[in-house]
């Protein structure tokens, strides 16, 4: 009986903790048993909490026994150490304040983030954001109702390789780097002490697979789309002006100054001001269109009324099929689920942007000149190049080939 109570008696010392006060010294200090699983023995631990108040004090002493318990239990696992962690700022807060620590589920957060963003950014760009919160949520699970203060790199790495094996590599870097900024607001506002996707690396891009066209080919897809307008026009506005399908298809009049030969607007991905001057091919296209006195009508009505880009570039995936450059995508089924990534094409309408600086260079215009033309900049063009004129711009693409001509 004795050697049972006295076993009774090590066990219960051995999950207790205690607090005391030293002469001269202004913290309290925590006592509390450590488990070695070397020596297999258990030692008694004296150490500071470097607090000054007592509550203070009972509360982290409880944590690091807490703690240590599960040590010699064989459950400290990380994230078992994380949760007594957090469990035990929030007592330590609660101790000495009486609101409770700022608190947030992940689900919550994303939408309280999604929501302060959409009076900042583009709806397109907040429909963007939505959607990777959708799928963060989505592959969490159960652990979207978890506290924030919960997120672990780990999970954030989960997603961003779920998203390169569904969609691709620069769409799983775009949504890592999406969750960064809005875990960093979180930080912000107390909900997280550090932003656990902050660690996570982006993953490396391969080689790249887009090419430019060449005149033959983009005389073919001229060719192909003879009968519609528009399309023809986008394309000869994504060579000459080297710019996004989104910007050319949301172009109005105003955007057209034909008495300076000019065009001007505002890049939505950068926010850059772009103004540029319409060579031939252009004036001759815009010559003969119908008169329009709105000047915020589109030139390209119908794929301004596009509600995705994505859209628009299957369009021209189909006239790039017509034209007999690229394969038909099928639709069957495969191993892999109709999710996963698709095989991206060497040429899309982006590749007019190579082509762009293709031809430029092959004239021997300047790489500065090339990449101001199509918006390319880097720190050297931004910083020594600033000051180039319209008309440097207009020489410069005066000699490109026309691709109208026979």
């Amino acid at each position: 009986m004795r050697l049972n109570s006295g076993r009774r008696y090590a066990r219960v010392l051995c999950e207790m903790s205690s607090i005391h006060k030293q002469p001269g010294r202004p913290y309290w200090f925590c006592a509390y048993s450590v488990h070695d699983p070397l020596t297999q023995k258990t030692q008694r631990v004296f150490r500071s909490t470097k607090s000054k108040n007592k509550r203070q004090a009972v509360e982290i002493c409880r944590a690091w026994q807490k703690a240590a318990k599960l040590g010699r239990d064989g459950n400290l696992t990380p994230e078992a150490a994380r949760a007594v962690i957090a469990a035990g700022v929030a007592d330590v807060f609660a101790a000495a304040n009486r609101e409770a620590l700022p608190s947030s589920a992940v689900r919550q957060w994303c939408k309280t983030w999604l929501d302060s963003k959409a009076i900042e950014i583009e709806k397109s760009t907040h429909d963007r954001y939505k959607r990777i919160m959708e799928r963060f949520l989505s592959c969490l699970g159960a652990a979207a109702n978890k506290n924030v203060a919960g997120l672990r790199a780990t999970e954030i790495a989960n997603f961003r390789d779920h998203e390169a094996r569904k969609l691709s590599r620069g769409t799983a870097n775009l949504s890592l780097k999406v969750l960064r900024v809005c875990l960093s607001e979180a930080v912000r506002q107390g909900l997280l002490t550090v932003n656990p996707a902050a660690g996570v690396p982006v993953l490396k891009k391969g080689e790249a697979k887009r090419r430019a066209f060449t005149i033959a080919e983009i005389k073919r897809i001229l060719a192909t789309c003879s009968d519609d307008v528009e399309w023809r026009g986008l394309v000869l506005f994504g060579l000459y002006l080297g710019q996004r399908l989104g910007d050319l298809a949301r172009l109005s009049w105003r955007a057209v100054n034909i008495e300076r030969g000019e065009i001007a607007f505002t890049a939505r991905k950068t926010g850059r001001r772009v103004v540029l001057p319409l060579v031939k091919p252009l004036t001759d296209y815009l010559a003969a269109l119908p008169a329009n006195d709105d000047p915020d009508a589109s030139i390209f009505p119908i794929a301004s009324s596009a509600k995705r880009t994505g859209s628009l570039s299957n369009k021209f995936h189909e006239l790039l099929v017509s034209a007999g450059l690229v394969e038909p995508r099928g639709h069957e089924k495969t191993a892999n689920g109709r999710d996963s990534t698709r095989a991206s094409s060497e040429i899309s309408f982006h590749s007019l942007r190579h082509s762009a600086v293709t031809f430029l260079k092959a004239a021997g215009v300047s790489d500065a000149l090339a990449r101001e033309v199509v918006g390319h900049e880097s720190a050297s063009v931004s910083r020594h190049y600033t000051h180039l004129e319209t008309a440097d711009l207009r020489r410069a693409m005066r000699k490109m080939p026309d691709v109208t001509k026979r």
